[in-house]
């Protein structure tokens, strides 16, 4: 009989820059690997473990953030991405994308907090926080309760109705030299408005002004009106913060 060679011991890395030890070798397709920080055992190959073909949870494996962490959550059901997984891919994604920066820009800048690198508490926040409104996507949103906020954190995120967190986004790519939803129109010399009246993609047109002051306390002043009726609409729908936010929510000229 053909003895095994004692590999005990042996180390590499793998590809994602982990060590990872052989703390028992028993024959060719029965190796057991031990990775460190923290200790984690996995039964595997050694032509996997040669190839570096075996993956620690701990990996930071997506855009060298994040990593899925050993807990109760799944990143896959089915074969398809979880709910869980899905909100936390996308959420690293706008953060760590620089191709994805090129064509949204205004996520530039934008960090993750740290336990949120790890899948497992972030899907567990995920669970603790999501709620549904039907006929309602529910998006993942981080500055309607910190206005201007860059960081995703259980601190400053929130679910919120696709219809609220769309009508609070900011276009700066379309914007030109004046505040949000002026338009100077070079024919008679005035300032146009426009604002979104909350029920469909259309803006709705609030007349012509002197000044770009007197256009933009006009928009402020509709926009601040129809964000408060939405919120009357989805009061008994959403969470009480996320009401107070909308509420007390101010549109600023350098919005």
């Amino acid at each position: 009989m053909k003895k095994n060679k004692n590999r005990n011991g042996e180390s590499l890395i793998n590809k994602f820059g982990s060590k990872m030890t052989i703390s028992k070798y028993i024959d060719a397709k029965n190796v057991i690997v031990e990775f460190e920080n923290p200790k984690y055992l996995i039964k595997t190959t050694y032509r996997n473990f040669k190839t570096l073909n075996i993956r620690y949870p701990y990996d930071k494996s997506i855009y060298g953030i994040g990593y899925i962490g050993v807990g109760d959550y799944n990143a896959s059901i089915d074969r398809k991405a979880s709910p869980q997984y899905d909100t936390w891919h996308s959420m690293l994604q706008r953060c760590y994308n620089e191709k994805l920066h090129k064509k949204r820009p205004s996520y530039i800048g934008c960090t993750v907090c740290e336990e949120w690198h790890n899948f497992q508490t972030f899907a567990k926040w995920h669970d603790e926080n999501y709620y549904k409104v039907e006929g309602q996507r529910i998006e993942l949103d981080k500055d309607i309760l910190v206005k201007g906020n860059k960081i995703y954190s259980p601190n400053t995120c929130i679910f919120v109705p696709q219809s609220i967190n769309t009508l609070l986004i900011k276009r700066d790519s379309k914007r030109g030299e004046f505040p949000i939803g002026i338009y100077f129109k070079k024919k008679n010399n005035k300032y146009s408005v426009q604002c979104s009246n909350g029920k469909d993609k259309n803006q709705q047109y609030l007349g012509l002004f002197d000044t770009p002051i007197q256009a933009f306390n006009v928009y402020k002043s509709f926009k601040e009106n129809i964000i408060k009726q939405i919120a009357d609409e989805y009061k008994n729908k959403i969470p009480k913060n996320i009401y107070d936010a909308l509420y007390n929510y101010e549109v600023e000229y350098n919005d």
